[in-house]
């Protein structure tokens, strides 16, 4: 079973469910249990958890980290389809093929002796929930290296730096009428429409770093109104900002803050992640990925959040790098097929790499 196959057979697991994700994480258990590869398997948060780890006990160390779950799609969209190179799919992009292009990585290393590689699988890198995460729970569990590589889709690009997100939900308050009268009223709703307008002309919001043009600002929700005939007096939304590195979300928070008639709550906070481009396991990934592309591929920023934080904040160097696809999180979802292969050899050649790069005398280097 190659990575396309393997990533087929994946997208047709609902993982936006729990049912879903406890199937799919028994395939991946079995699949690699099948190849002789022993599998921890643990539940953190009612989600299940899985790690395996081949080559020797000890030396230089490196984690394959992916995610299981996605956003909820149409019935239609867990049945993939090929279109030419495109495997279409809920999933195919993110990030299903990148990881199983990942197990299919770590069956073809069990032989080599020179590197220790970790795979990780959690499945709840989507929820906004603000309790620690799976791949919190696996750093704790003493699951990290000296370099962490976590298969978010970058187009075969190495991405250095990641946006921090900021989920924060906003009551606002407004004056009920009749709605017959609603000049008698304060609408709650047409507050909130104008309150996350002017949210996204703060002076954060058009700030710019070296590898990002501008923060990300999303209206995610709004729940306003209770009845057709009455002015509504309150509206929810929730929104998230995808701040850049080096931006402060407690004055994010502040200047939102000090519009009037709301209430300001943050739901979820991540920070950004940041590597040094200069690392030498950065340069030798960069190497494998040269191997396959003949492109230059590192200093790539990243509009999405990463779990790779979870490894920077324990000290482990950590990147985002996956295969070529497109929309995810859309109703088109797709990956590479050509990239699936690309991306599986980079990540054995980077493995490979690791004893030349680092010489035999650091192959330990954390």
């Amino acid at each position: 079973m190659d990575e396309r196959v393997l990533t087929e057979r994946l997208i047709t697991y609902d993982t936006s469910t729990p049912e879903g994700i406890q199937s799919a994480a028994g395939f991946v258990k079995g699949w690699l249990e099948a190849r002789d590869i022993e599998v921890e398997s643990a539940v953190h948060h009612g989600r299940p958890v899985l790690a395996a780890t081949v080559g020797p006990r000890e030396g230089c160390t490196v984690v394959f980290h992916g995610h299981l779950d996605v956003v909820p799609g149409r019935r239609e969209q867990f049945v993939p389809r090929l279109e030419g190179d495109r495997l279409v799919g809920r999933g195919a992009y993110d990030m299903k093929g990148g990881l199983a292009a990942m197990m299919c990585a770590t069956r073809d290393l069990t032989g080599q002796r020179d590197v220790r590689v970790h795979f990780v699988c959690v499945s709840d890198e989507e929820t906004d929930d603000d309790s620690a995460k799976g791949s919190d729970y696996l750093v704790e569990r003493g699951y990290t290296g000296d370099f962490a590589i976590t298969g978010e889709p970058t187009d075969m690009l190495i991405g250095v730096q990641a946006k921090g997100v900021l989920a924060v939900r906003i009551e606002v308050a407004g004056t009920a009428a009749h709605g017959s009268r609603p000049w008698q009223g304060d609408n709650a709703v047409l507050k909130a429409i104008d309150v996350f307008r002017r949210i996204e002309s703060l002076p954060f919001a058009r700030e710019s770093s070296e590898l990002f043009d501008r923060p990300s600002i999303n209206l995610g929700r709004i729940i306003g109104g209770d009845v057709l005939n009455k002015v509504p007096d309150c509206c929810v939304i929730d929104f998230d900002v995808r701040y850049l590195p080096g931006q402060d979300p407690e004055e994010i928070l502040a200047a939102v803050r000090e519009l009037p008639d709301t209430r300001v709550t943050t739901l979820f906070h991540r920070a950004p992640a940041i590597v040094e481009r200069t690392n030498a396991l950065v340069r030798t990934l960069a190497e494998a990925v040269e191997r396959r592309t003949s492109a230059e591929c590192i200093s790539v920023g990243r509009d999405g959040a990463s779990d790779a934080i979870s490894f920077l904040e324990a000290g482990v160097p950590a990147v985002e790098f996956g295969p070529t696809g497109g929309g995810h999180h859309g109703p088109e979802e797709w990956v590479s097929v050509a990239s699936l292969e690309s991306y599986r050899r980079a990540l054995v050649d980077f493995v490979d790499l690791i004893p030349r790069s680092l010489g035999a005398g650091r192959l330990r280097i954390a």
